[in-house]
């Protein structure tokens, strides 16, 4: 059965909306240069936040219940912008994290790929590619 999560947004400003998410509330506005009050992100940003939020936590919870030896995980999200019609016509996730084993890590990653509901929801608008950097972990 589906579930349904609402958000709610209005108005508070000329060029700014506030999001409800549960308890928690989000600006978005457009920054100075177009013609915003630059009080929160761009709705693009977040939605580029959004997808590096969600697979982060997924993937926290995958390396959690297998006790993986995987740590300071760090995501980079970049999109590309065309402009007619406005949208992102390709994004790239880097997920880099320390790992003691590379093979582990990368199974992890497709593990949360595969589980996390914005990568999930981009892959029919977007061409979706995610790159997985391991470093070697501090002793």
């Amino acid at each position: 059965m589906a579930t349904m999560i609402t958000v709610h947004s209005r108005q508070i400003g000329p060029t700014t909306t506030e999001a409800d998410i549960r308890s928690h509330r989000v600006l978005v506005d457009r920054p100075e240069a177009k013609g915003g009050a630059d009080r929160g992100p761009m709705g693009g940003e977040l939605l580029l936040a959004a997808l590096g939020g969600c697979f982060s936590s997924t993937l926290f919870a995958a390396i959690a219940s297998r006790d993986a030896d995987v740590r300071d995980v760090e995501t980079t999200i970049v999109g590309t912008l065309e402009e007619h019609p406005s949208r992102f016509s390709t994004i790239a996730m880097t997920v880099t994290a320390a790992a003691s084993d590379v093979a582990a890590f990368e199974r992890l990653v497709t593990i949360a790929e595969r589980g996390c509901i914005v990568a999930n929801t981009l892959r029919g608008a977007a061409e979706l590619t995610i790159e997985v950097v391991a470093r070697t972990p501090a002793a």
